[in-house]
Parts: C-alpha cells; structure tokens; sequence
C-alpha cells in the first residue's frame, strides 16, 4: 500500500473532482494515529506520514494525497494543518 501524492494539482483537476466542495478539517502541530480510506487536498501546512512498515511522505500545502483503504499510519504534523478530504 502507497500513498499517492500529486503535487500541485491543475485547477482544472480540482474542479473535475469537486475539491472546493468537499469538507474541511484542521489541526495545530501534533502527532497521531489514522487509518482512513481518503483523498486530501491541503490548503496550509506540513506534515510527515508515515504508513506502517513504509517510509515516510511529507504532504504541504497545494498537494493532494490519496489514501489506500486499509492503511493505517501515523501523522506528524509539522505545521498546523488546514484541508479539503473526501472519504472514500
């Protein structure tokens, strides 16, 4: 299982998903558990995940990252967070 990330997704990418729509969620520098099948789009901050028994992803403002279903893994949040997320 990997993590996807595309940096700097086209606005054009954006809109076909309805990013600007989805929910949004935040948190202030912190490190924790999370095992969710989702797709983000970060509008502020920095953070490190890190899969299971993987290597780690640095995840910043303007990336979007997917999430497999079924990965569980650890985010440390480096500076507060703010993003769009979709469930899958």
């Amino acid at each position: 299982m990997k993590i996807v990330v595309q940096r700097n997704p086209a606005e054009d990418v954006l809109k076909a998903k309805g990013v600007r729509s989805w929910p949004t969620w935040g948190c202030g520098v912190s490190k924790f558990p999370w095992c969710e099948n989702e797709t983000c789009y970060v509008l502020e901050g920095d953070v490190i995940v890190t899969p299971n028994g993987g290597e780690p992803v640095q995840i910043k403002a303007g990336d979007m990252a997917t999430f497999p279903a079924g990965m569980s893994c650890t985010w440390d949040v480096k500076a507060p967070i703010n993003k769009h997320y979709n469930f899958h």
